[in-house]
């Protein structure tokens, strides 16, 4: 996720040219940038071994083989030609081995809904992975809502987040350059930038942890009517496992935007707090007395 910044005074560097080189990342906005990060890597790959105990989705609050409700299966089949790998969805079913439900060697195939170099850890080991992916999932709830409150401390969602009247305005012409990899690098984020950083932050993270707090027995007990809301604890995991698809999907976005806008100076920005904005961008931004 490209960082999000609150933004404070910093010296300009020996090496900075002043016209050019603007302080874009705070030291708060890059620590949490990269908690961020650990976090989902672990989340996602301790969350597939998770998966793999029971390699099915559905939608309701039953489930088993006595109900017709699945809507994702991953598994393995044995067919006249041998044993494959099968991925299922909404009851459309498509050979995927060597990747989804059978991989490893072909001399040693093994029968698991996502291969060993996916998972945390690599071999078939539930209580580990639950270990590791509720420590994580932990960490970033506390690091999320730390963040939000120093962002409206601060100011930092009203002035560099929520998108204005004028952001909206920019929006189809901001998607035309974006599909022209026309990037323009200024010190405020655009139009797309403000929209898929509020949708993960205040949407897609926060169900996620929802949804996560939804199929925990304890939490079931102490506010029974989460689950209920949510529709039932097969359908909250099944969102659970959406939201990550999602996650997903932004995390290679976001890769290659970083890649097209230049990935020295984004990476900089994310290490450093410095940004090379276009000399057109420094001076509207100097029209705007800096702000």
């Amino acid at each position: 996720m490209q960082a999000l910044n609150v933004r404070d005074d910093a010296s300009t560097p020996a090496d900075a040219s002043s016209d050019t080189l603007v302080y874009r990342q705070t030291r708060w906005t890059r620590l949490t940038h990269w908690l961020w990060a650990t976090c989902l890597f672990f989340l996602l790959l301790s969350g597939l071994q998770i998966f793999n105990a029971h390699p099915s989705l559905y939608i309701g609050k039953q489930s088993g083989f006595q109900f017709d409700n699945s809507v994702l299966v991953i598994g393995a089949a044995d067919e006249e030609t041998g044993t494959i790998g099968y991925t299922e969805i909404f009851g459309y079913r498509f050979n995927t081995s060597g990747v989804l439900g059978l991989s490893g060697s072909t001399a040693n195939p093994r029968a698991r809904a996502f291969p060993a170099w996916a998972t945390i850890p690599s071999g078939q080991d539930l209580a580990t992975g639950r270990v590791v992916h509720f420590f994580f999932a932990w960490v970033l709830s506390g690091t999320l809502l730390v963040w939000l409150a120093a962002s409206l401390w601060s100011g930092h969602l009203r002035r560099d987040l929520a998108p204005t009247v004028e952001d909206l305005r920019r929006l189809p012409a901001d998607i035309a350059d974006h599909a022209r990899l026309r990037l323009h690098h200024s010190r405020d984020y655009n139009t797309l930038q403000k929209l898929a950083y509020g949708g993960v932050l205040f949407v897609l993270l926060p169900l996620m942890i929802v949804t996560g707090l939804a199929m925990s027995p304890s939490m079931n007990a102490a506010v029974p009517f989460l689950t209920d809301m949510l529709g039932g604890r097969q359908t909250a995991r099944t969102i659970h496992f959406a939201i990550m698809l999602l996650l997903v999907g932004f995390f290679v976005i976001h890769m290659l935007m970083i890649l097209a806008a230049g990935p020295i100076n984004e990476l900089r920005s994310i290490i450093t707090g410095w940004y090379r904005i276009d000399p057109a961008e420094d001076r509207d931004d100097q029209a705007r007395g800096g702000n």
